[in-house]
């Protein structure tokens, strides 16, 4: 294998492909032939480096962190020549790093751990020789030669790794399940299908260390018994499906996957499936139903997937970031792994930080992390000196914990006993500004929108719940609307026929429990104590402050204020719209908003 001084990113976000990425690739290749640097440098594709809008086209120099931004090919040939030869940086195409870099690519904040992504942009993802280098597939040889099925099963029980979709159920044991059921033949499937707002884990894991995952996938067929596998990937993450697609027929080729891998005798191959958009899809029976070319909706339980799934044959589904644990455990053992986490959930999780937090990205930390040292240690606390509110973990039917919940323990016990879940691994922060009864109303008009409709607490009871909300945040609260929206949530969430209607109602929830001040504020007060639902704000101009300078009424687009130049001016609250532009424009402080 090549050993090189320097490796070159280019980044393949869709924005910098479009801008020219292609070009400035085969340029830099170009290049370093001509100056005989080719087997001295080596150019990789990444999946993104810095904002694809503002810094595209651009690549990263390892190990120097020099990162060049706006590109065109007319550059590329002074940045190698300085660069490479001359060994120093050309300071005009140059940006901070530490600005604009994807945070993944630098080095680990104080108290992050990677396994997970800790490949990322190291190695070349279409490169299956470099994953192989960093000691890919090396488990998978060693399960093969070995290790029994049911010796691979216990290692992962005792490992007590729990999958990472949400639930945290143990994957031994699911594993085991499906080694069990007697019927033939048996499928794996990687569930790819990350639709929660704001999550990319799995993009990201796809995108640049797609080899763990299809390891991971193999050493769980050989443990169950299974010959085919399927990853269902969303169709909007077109890198990944790219990125992943190369990997399996790379994998092919070496032998890793198809017939008698490794010699062993152990057959099993992997296709990819897209999926089209539809949120539902991320629950089992559902993506299983997708894959088998029908409507992606859920059926009753049991049986389970491990016994009755794809086809009526037992099935074995984990997530992307499930799978791409099993290769690290089995190769550097159950010491390792149990070392980190918390009592009952080992090893590490990614989230994606959004939201109201400093330093937003993709992370990954041990089990047991506070609350507080994720998002004011990593994060970087709240953004502005603003205070913190509230932190919805677990995607759309996740929960929103208050300030006195910052100190509790990231694992699965103990958000469920707070009122949230774990989920796949999103994390929202919101500052004093959010207003929590339209936060509510913002998730459950996305579980509404993506309910299947087969089940009615499902279909018609989002619906009705979200119409409350709705209706609050207009400024139409009455009393016995608290007790429907509690009434509503207990009986959708015991009668629903899935996890996505099972867990809409949480948002709701969890608001009600922590922030009823708000609710009844809205109510009965008619007020946003947030200044966030325009129905309940209210634009009044202070006698005073007010300079009669007629900006104000100049830019109100319903003719609300009126007034002599130099004198007070007044808001008709029957024309006033709330929008907000006389608070925009006034130069003195002179707009109160209550």
């Amino acid at each position: 294998m090549a050993y090189y001084r320097s490796t070159v990113l280019v980044s393949m976000d869709p924005v910098c492909i479009e801008k020219g990425a292609l070009e400035i690739k085969e340029q830099l290749i170009k290049e370093l032939a001509l100056l005989k640097l080719s087997e001295e440098v080596q150019v990789l594709d990444s999946p993104r480096l810095g904002d694809p809008e503002t810094e595209g086209p651009d690549i990263l120099v390892y190990p120097e962190g020099s990162h060049y931004i706006q590109l065109s090919p007319a550059t590329v040939g002074p940045i190698v020549l300085e660069h490479f030869v001359k060994g120093r940086e050309l300071q005009q195409y140059k940006a901070q790093m530490r600005d604009v870099l994807d945070e993944e690519l630098g080095e680990p904040k104080d108290k992050e751990i990677r396994i997970i992504l800790e490949n990322i942009g190291k190695i070349d993802p279409r490169n299956i020789e470099d994953y192989i280098a960093v000691d890919g597939y090396q488990a998978l040889a060693k399960v093969l030669g070995e290790m029994s099925p049911e010796e691979v099963i216990q290692t992962i029980l005792d490992s007590k790794l729990r999958g990472r979709g949400g639930a945290g159920f143990p994957t031994g044991l699911k594993w085991k399940f499906a080694r069990q059921a007697p019927d033939t033949p048996k499928y794996m499937i990687c569930n790819a299908d990350e639709g929660d707002p704001g999550a990319f884990m799995n993009r990201k894991v796809l995108e640049g260390d797609p080899h763990s995952v299809l390891e991971g996938m193999a050493i769980g067929a050989y443990a169950v018994g299974a010959n085919q596998g399927y990853v269902y990937c969303r169709a909007e993450y077109p890198i990944a499906v790219s990125t992943l697609n190369t990997a399996i027929e790379q994998a092919r080729e070496y032998g890793l996957l198809g017939k008698d891998i490794l010699g062993s005798g152990f057959d099993f191959d992997i296709e990819v499936r897209m999926g089209a958009g539809a949120f539902v899809c991320g629950e089992e029976t559902a993506l299983m139903a997708s894959i088998e070319g029908g409507r992606g909706e859920p059926r009753a339980r049991p049986p389970f997937p491990a016994s009755k799934g794809l086809w009526g044959k037992p099935t074995n589904i984990n997530n992307v970031e499930t799978y791409a644990n099993v290769p690290k455990i089995i190769h550097r053992g159950l010491e390792w792994y149990t070392s980190m986490g918390s009592e009952k959930s080992k090893g590490t999780k990614t989230f994606a930080l959004a939201g109201d937090v400093a330093h937003t990205g993709l992370i990954e930390v041990p089990f047991g992390l506070t609350l507080r040292e994720i998002i004011y240690d990593i994060g970087g606390g709240i953004k502005g000196g603003k205070a913190f509110k509230a932190v919805q973990t677990g995607g759309p039917m996740g929960g929103c914990l208050p300030a006195s919940d910052l100190d509790l323990p990231v694992d699965y016990e103990t958000l469920g006993a707070a009122g949230s879940i774990m989920g796949s691994g999103g994390m929202i922060v919101m500052d004093e500004g959010t207003c929590m009864v339209d936060i509510a109303r913002f998730f459950m008009e996305f579980t509404q929108d993506e309910s299947c409709g087969k089940c009615v607490p499902c279909r018609v009871g989002t619906r009705r719940l979200l119409e409350i909300l709705e209706k609050i945040c207009a400024g139409n609260g009455e009393e016995g609307d608290i007790e429907e929206l509690e009434e509503l949530s207990e009986q959708i969430r015991k009668n629903s026929l899935c996890g996505l209607g099972q867990g809409a109602p949480n948002p709701v929830l969890s608001t009600l429990n922590h922030f009823m001040d708000e609710y009844k504020a809205h109510i009965y007060e008619k007020r946003c104590p947030a200044k966030v639902c325009r129905a309940l704000i209210k634009y009044e101009i202070i006698d005073g402050p007010c300079t009669g300078c007629t900006v104000c009424a100049r830019n109100c687009p319903v003719g609300a204020i009126t007034g002599e130049r130099k004198q007070t001016h007044i808001i008709d609250q029957d024309i006033c719209i709330k929008c907000g532009i006389c608070y925009q424009v006034c130069q003195f402080d002179a707009i109160n908003v209550s």
